[in-house]
């Protein structure tokens, strides 16, 4: 490598800086040889380099940000095949990221090293190969998992299905789905070293599920149930494959304008989370605004992350690639994460794959118009590559032995049961439970017994006469250690009417649950929702759509369509505005482009908004779809409702009605 001085002096003093906090968090001295730390990390089997590689996340906290590259070994601008060494971080700097970035998407052989068309076994030792040849470099290993449609057959993009609750226990696909944790299990377990120790590798599963993008994402299933199926794959690589050598993060995506509680609101708990990770790409083309909201949500992230003790990281980020764009972005980038107390804590920031579509790089090569900037970045102290990096999996430390814990696996919360029976399944670690019951509505309890998946389970018989939309409260206790532990959900029993071709909501079916409501929906920046009984067009409920702009100059919420239109010709919905100059923008996700259609918030008395679909426009910043309209060809494939508000220099505060969202 064609390291300067200056950075080879740079790195001397990075690690003797890590070993100095290191000790001093021990209260000993720097020189003084270290004593074992005692940790807290999902998994208290972990092997010795696994905790090790966390205590180093710590550790290395406020001395720089680590950079990782997504298949930075296997594609790129600058070489052809993998090779174990070639790559377009090296080109351009002459060093290796500090974190390699690799997907699940090897396993289908859709995915170098990976073979399409391979067989099962080919493509698990595809997988393994890249751990090893990436650890070999000296970087991190991060896999994230850009899983195919269990229910469909269909890619990540595939929303249809619910596939969610298919592949929890008892879903008709979950069997494929533990199939498919079988080979992550065989292609990460099986990643050694020369002595024999496995390579330590970060787990990223069901990534940015606050969008609706993926069908793990937001309004294809509940909180619950997501928070049930991160659980479940833990516990299934970690106490039915005995996987020791994995640590686990969870990373939505953004924005949040700062606010954690949707950050929050699909956490699956800190027994099942090491690192709290943040995803968020720049399609402004290196705007002051994304900067600045990128760090106040990182901050948030890092701020949570000291909270719970664990390691907080930029999982996903990237430039925006378009004309017009920031020249120095890496640097400015750097230079806003560096300058804030608390974003500057980050452990690492990975960006994407250099696969090459359209030209497309996220990492700059030799004659790409940032790679002057890419080299500076690279130089300067706060950005960590390979180069920089020292005694990762050295660390001695020793496991906190994780507490009992119980949870409710089925039913989940929110979920709605239409049959006469379901199983509920609990699931306890931590020890032998006794007693283990369940009661509805605080009835009698009644046993549950140990099945042959592990779980404590039973058939639960539902009098039919329930089946009428009402909601009763689940719960389920056990004793593990002598200890009392319960959980519980409120389940919605009986069929829901769907709704007339073309209809978004009439917000009618969600049985007077506010938190319901918002299950079904995608939010961003600072919003809250909630039925209401007063402000409507008809029926019982109408939507109470509440901004804040304290963060952020616009909010907004989503629901998945899945549909075709192409039937209708106007967009309608009841709107009451608050009589402030704030502004919405109906946005519908049109065959992938983005068309919108502005309404002033001025109206108080509550009307009917009629839209034509020829007046909606392109988003101004969707310059990729910016000459097409929203005509039949469109319409044919309609994914996405959005509703956001914007600040119009108004009210930062307020709340709007809505009504009956349909196309006509």
């Amino acid at each position: 490598m064609h390291l300067s001085s200056a950075r080879a002096r740079r790195r001397a003093v990075l690690t003797a800086g890590a070993a100095a906090v290191a000790a001093s968090s021990l209260g000993a001295p720097a020189s003084a040889e270290a004593a074992a730390t005692r940790i807290r990390i999902v998994d208290d089997r972990a092997t010795e380099q696994t905790r090790a590689l966390f205590q180093y996340l710590l550790d290395m906290q406020g001395q720089g940000i680590m950079f990782g590259h997504e298949h930075s070994l296997s594609d790129g601008f600058t070489f052809d095949a993998m090779d174990g060494h070639a790559s377009d971080v090296e080109a351009t700097t002459g060093d290796y990221p500090a974190v390699f970035g690799w997907d699940t998407l090897i396993l289908n052989g859709f995915q170098k090293p990976g073979v399409y068309g391979g067989t099962v076994e080919e493509n698990i030792e595809a997988l393994t190969y890249a751990l090893e040849t990436s650890d070999a470099r000296g970087g991190i290993n991060v896999l994230s998992a850009h899983l195919y449609n269990f229910v469909t057959g269909g890619d990540f993009w595939d929303t249809g299905g619910r596939v969610v609750g298919e592949i929890l226990p008892g879903g008709s696909k979950h069997a494929d789905f533990n199939e498919f944790l079988d080979r992550i299990a065989a292609a990460v377990g099986g990643a050694v070293r020369s002595d024999g120790s496995p390579v330590p590798v970060v787990f990223r599963p069901f990534h940015e599920n606050n969008g609706g993008w993926f069908w793990w994402g937001a309004g294809h299933c509940t909180s619950a149930e997501f928070i049930e199926i991160f659980r479940y794959t833990v516990e299934y690589l970690r106490d039915v494959k005995r996987v020791h050598n994995l640590l686990y993060s969870y990373s939505p995506g953004a924005s949040f304008g700062g606010d954690p509680t949707n950050y929050l609101k699909t956490y699956p708990g800190d027994e099942f989370v090491d690192i709290l990770g943040y995803d968020a790409y720049d399609g402004s083309a290196g705007s002051p605004e994304w900067f600045a909201s990128t760090v106040e949500d990182l901050a948030m992230v890092v701020g949570l992350a000291d909270e719970r003790g664990k390691v907080p990281a930029f999982t996903e980020f990237g430039e925006s690639g378009e004309e017009g764009r920031n020249p120095t972005w890496f640097t400015e980038l750097l230079a806003a994460l560096a300058d804030d107390a608390a974003a500057s804590r980050i452990s690492h920031m990975l960006t994407w794959a250099n696969f090459g579509g359209d030209n497309r790089a996220y990492v700059p090569y030799p004659g790409h118009p940032l790679e002057a900037d890419f080299v500076a970045y690279h130089q300067d102290p706060y950005s960590l590559f390979a180069s920089d990096l020292s005694g990762v999996f050295d660390s001695p430390t020793s496991p906190v032995v994780n507490p009992p814990f119980l949870h409710l696996v089925t039913p989940t919360d929110r979920q709605r049961v239409t049959t006469a029976e379901t199983v509920i399944r609990v699931r306890t670690t931590g020890g032998r439970a006794k007693h283990v019951t369940y009661a509805v509505d605080g009835g009698d309890p009644v046993p549950l017994c140990l099945d042959d998946d592990g779980f404590y389970s039973a058939t639960w018989s539902i009098d039919p006469s329930w089946l009428d939309n009402r909601s009763v409260t689940l719960s389920v206790t056990a004793k593990v250690k002598g200890k009392r532990h319960t959980d519980s959900a409120l389940v919605l029993l009986g069929e829901v009417e769907p709704l007339p071709a073309g209809w978004v909501d009439d917000f009618e079916g969600y049985a007077g649950d506010d938190v319901s409501l918002s299950e079904a929906y995608s939010h961003v920046n600072a919003n809250t929702t909630a039925l209401s009984a007063e402000h409507k067009a008809g029926g019982s409920y109408g939507l109470a759509y509440s901004y804040d702009f304290a963060s952020a100059g616009y909010t907004g919420i989503g629901k998945s369509v899945n549909a075709d239109w192409t039937a209708f010709s106007t967009m309608g919905m009841w709107l009451q505005g608050d009589g402030s100059t704030n502004g919405a923008t109906l946005q519908i996700v049109a065959n992938g482009a983005y068309f919108e259609y502005n309404v002033p918030l001025g109206n108080t008395q509550g009307q009917q908004i009629l839209a034509p679909f020829t007046e909606f426009a392109p988003a101004p910043w969707d310059t990729g779809h910016a000459d097409e309209v929203l005509d039949a060809e469109h319409l044919a494939n309609v994914a996405t409702f959005n509703l956001y508000l914007g600040h119009g220099g108004g009210a930062s505060t307020g709340t709007v009605y809505v009504d009956d969202i349909r196309a006509e």
